[in-house]
């Protein structure tokens, strides 16, 4: 009864043991990847908006999720880390002990798994990180298949978008191919090598006991002894067989943690003179051979409307980018109002959230700022017609509304912040004239806002500034009031004509179709 009993104490004791053990290690394996993916993800937060428009969305999600995980799954045997060392530890002292040759031949067994190891990692380290590689680039493929899922679903290119992802798919499916035939090759040697071992300690053993140097007894608990090793030999040639697959992850988020965080634009970017919102001085951006602006210069007044106007690549884009702080200079320097500025981008992008977030982007702001906001970006009719008000969900990229409708709601995002200087990149170009005219009237009202900086293309949009700055090639080729440039400039005229012609041109078309 006695025996029984400690037979049942010994079993419950290690049983509690095994869960604590592995409890702890768990804890610790996925803390050490939420760790590492931290460091990861602080490390592209870090990172400029120049720095990420060089990276694919997709292959850096891979980093912080897939690589942070892979890099950690060398922790998956660690419970058994305890037990295992002491066990070995224990065993080879006692099999010295009980016979030295023999205890010799059996310890031989560890230089050999060493041995191999390296031969198995120098083998299958390029597998591996082919493999990651490849996952990296399937994460890229498919993040920018399913971003772009309307343009495949309209042209039709559902079939060659499969075959694109087929083929990457394919590659990563080789590359994993080849880490199984490796791998298994290696695990079969790891169960092979210590059951040989055990072979030949039976015949060297056998002479031993022949010559009287053993005992059979001493023997059979020799080759017991040595039995009891064979599970933690494999838990090691486990570790080692992971060890490959855990650097491969472990090189890929290294070189995002790694690597150099760029300079900031927007923290070179410094106070304007009193009286002003924007000053920029002989700016110059360059991509390459490739000049963008150059040597630009321009002063803004407070309480002004400034459109920007230029023919397509003429830099309008990029010098509002350069303003905002999100594209570097090559040389010169950019002064703006306290407070910074507020863009809203040529194509809005809307959260898959509600509307009040897609306004406040989780700050506490007041619902009557929001509110309020709003109103100043025409957006109130519509949104007083949604269900659920500010708490509606306005799906992914704002899905559930229209062009013209998502372009207010990011005007009034911009509005809410407060931001003393408003950028904004041909925002109402999905609006009608008169709620153009009307967004354009209220912004004018506001009264913490230093100046409106716009780029047009509209006609009427370019009418309702106060100063039109004529962007050609890069440079400035002449401001003043947009009567005054019609009148003067030939240059300027010519393109207003040209986009009062585009936006005929398709009315006249469709008229005609119906004539």
């Amino acid at each position: 009864m006695i025996g029984a009993s400690l037979i049942i104490g010994i079993g419950l004791l290690r049983a509690v043991g095994v869960i604590i053990r592995r409890s702890f290690a768990g804890m610790a394996h996925w803390r050490t990847a939420e760790t590492i993916s931290l460091l990861v993800l602080q490390r592209i937060v870090s990172q400029p908006p120049m720095w990420h428009r060089s990276r694919m969305t997709g292959d850096l999600v891979a980093r912080v999720g897939v690589d942070s995980d892979t890099a950690v799954d060398v922790m998956s045997p660690m419970p058994f880390a305890s037990s295992v060392i002491i066990l070995l530890f224990v065993s080879g002292a006692w099999l010295l002990i009980v016979d030295v040759p023999l205890g010799l031949l059996a310890i031989a067994v560890f230089p050999l798994l060493l041995l191999m190891n390296i031969g198995y990692q120098r083998r299958i380290d390029k597998h591996y990180n082919t493999a990651q590689k490849e996952l990296g680039l399937l994460s890229e493929a498919v993040h920018e298949s399913f971003d772009g899922v309307m343009v495949v679903k309209a042209f039709g290119a559902e079939v060659r978008e499969t075959e694109r992802l087929s083929i990457i798919t394919g590659r990563l499916r080789d590359a994993r191919t080849m880490t199984v035939r490796v791998r298994s090759s290696f695990e079969a040697l790891l169960d092979a090598v210590p059951s040989l071992i055990n072979v030949v300690l039976l015949i060297a053993g056998a002479h031993r006991v022949s010559a009287g140097a053993l005992t059979v007894g001493e023997l059979t608990s020799f080759v017991y002894l040595f039995t009891l090793l064979i599970f933690p030999l494999r838990i090691i040639g486990y570790v080692f067989s992971e060890v490959p697959h855990s650097i491969s992850g472990w090189n890929r988020t290294r070189e995002i943690i790694d690597e150099r965080i760029m300079v900031d634009p927007q923290s070179l970017i410094g106070q304007a003179s009193a009286g002003f919102a924007v000053e920029v001085c002989e700016a110059t951006i360059a991509y390459g051979d490739k000049v963008v602006l150059e040597r630009l210069s321009l002063s803004i007044q407070t309480s002004r409307t400034v459109a920007i106007v230029g023919a397509t690549g003429s830099g309008k884009t990029t010098l509002l980018h350069a303003i905002a702080g999100l594209v570097p200079l090559s040389t010169g320097e950019i002064r703006t109002m306290s407070g910074g500025v507020g863009m809203v981008f040529q194509e809005a992008f809307l959260f898959a959230a509600s509307l009040r977030f897609n306004v406040t982007l989780g700050e506490d702001i007041d619902d009557r700022v929001v509110n309020d906001a709003l109103r100043v970006a025409a957006a109130s009719d519509f949104v007083a017609l949604l269900g659920e008000g500010l708490d509606t969900e306005i799906g992914e990229r704002g899905a559930s509304l229209s062009g013209g409708q998502r372009q207010r709601v990011a005007l009034a995002r911009a509005i809410a912040h407060r931001r003393p200087v408003l950028l904004l990149d041909d925002t109402t170009s999905a609006l009608d004239p008169t709620t153009e005219a009307t967004i354009i009237a209220n912004l004018r009202s506001l009264p913490n806002l230093g100046a409106t900086i716009v780029v047009a293309s509209r006609p009427s949009t370019i009418a309702l500034a106060d100063e039109v700055l004529y962007l050609a090639n890069g440079v400035i080729v002449d401001h003043a009031p947009h009567r005054v440039l019609i009148e003067r400039n030939a240059q300027y005229r010519a393109l207003i004509e040209a986009f009062e012609h585009d936006r005929q041109k398709p009315d006249a078309e469709v008229s005609r179709l119906y004539d």
